[in-house]
């Protein structure tokens, strides 16, 4: 049961630490970012070892305001997550398929992600995404070679429930659909609007407890981190809290349930 860094903003990754040591978090996954710090694996190190938490998993900097985040190359950047997870001693990378813009990243990306996985040991989880959705009538495909990795060859993927909310599409299914090949879950919520809202997991519509049910009854052995939005929780108290409310939940309903 790990926390994202991004799940503390506009707090920095070494209040996530903190935040992670005292609620009584596993691990923390590291999203690179804007920060410098965020950027920088000895930093980061100097935090785990501070604070006696692991690093879990370095999510890439593959969101619209970190494509300049280590260049513009985005196998490099590709190259530089793996290079910091593996000097982390994280075991897992999180990316994002590529944007239908960048064209020569997309023509080879099953492949490529592939490739990267043999020459470095570390997975590559590819995360599932949505439509863009101006209403509930007009979607926009920005994703290649599609938003859902089910649908592809990815030895690894993400789960991430509110992604699959924006998506309307049925998480507990595609958890199925991918068996073995599930890695890594963005514990979080949504209501299904067109917003990417990452709620904290049963403040939304997706059936965040009986997916928690269903991994532990499959014996799942990845990741299960956080990834909530706080930035309107109020203060740090509320942020705390919000915090506190997504690990009970994920630790009570990720317990074997009767068959």
């Amino acid at each position: 049961m790990a926390l994202s860094t991004a799940s503390v903003y506009p707090e920095s990754p070494a209040q996530a630490f903190e935040y992670a040591a005292r609620l009584g978090y596993d691990a923390v996954e590291v999203m690179v970012a804007l920060d410098d710090l965020s950027q920088s694996t000895e930093q980061i190190a100097h935090l785990v070892d501070y604070h006696q938490v692991p690093v879990c998993a370095v999510h890439a900097p593959c969101l619209l305001i970190t494509q300049r985040v280590w260049g513009t190359d985005p196998w490099e950047k590709l190259r530089r997550s793996a290079r910091m997870a593996r000097d982390l001693s994280a075991d897992v990378v999180v990316v994002h398929p590529p944007f239908r813009w960048q064209r020569d990243y997309a023509a080879g990306f099953v492949e490529g992600i592939a490739r990267l996985e043999d020459e470095t040991g570390i997975a590559f989880a590819v995360e599932n995404m949505y439509p863009w959705r101006a209403t509930s009538k007009r979607e926009v495909q920005v994703y290649v070679p599609g938003w859902d990795p089910s649908e592809e060859s990815y030895a690894n993927t993400t789960v991430d429930l509110s992604h699959a909310a924006t998506a309307q599409s049925d998480p507990v299914d595609m958890c199925k659909r991918l068996g073995d090949r599930l890695r890594h879950v963005h514990l979080t919520d949504g209501s299904g609007s067109a917003k990417d809202e990452h709620l904290v997991p049963g403040r939304g519509a997706m059936p965040v407890g009986p997916l928690l049910e269903h991994l532990a009854n499959e014996g799942f052995t990845g990741h299960i981190v956080a990834e909530v939005n706080t930035r309107k929780s109020g203060s740090r108290e509320d942020r705390e809290r919000d915090l506190a409310e997504s690990l009970a939940f994920a630790r009570l309903h990720f317990a074997t349930s009767p068959q």
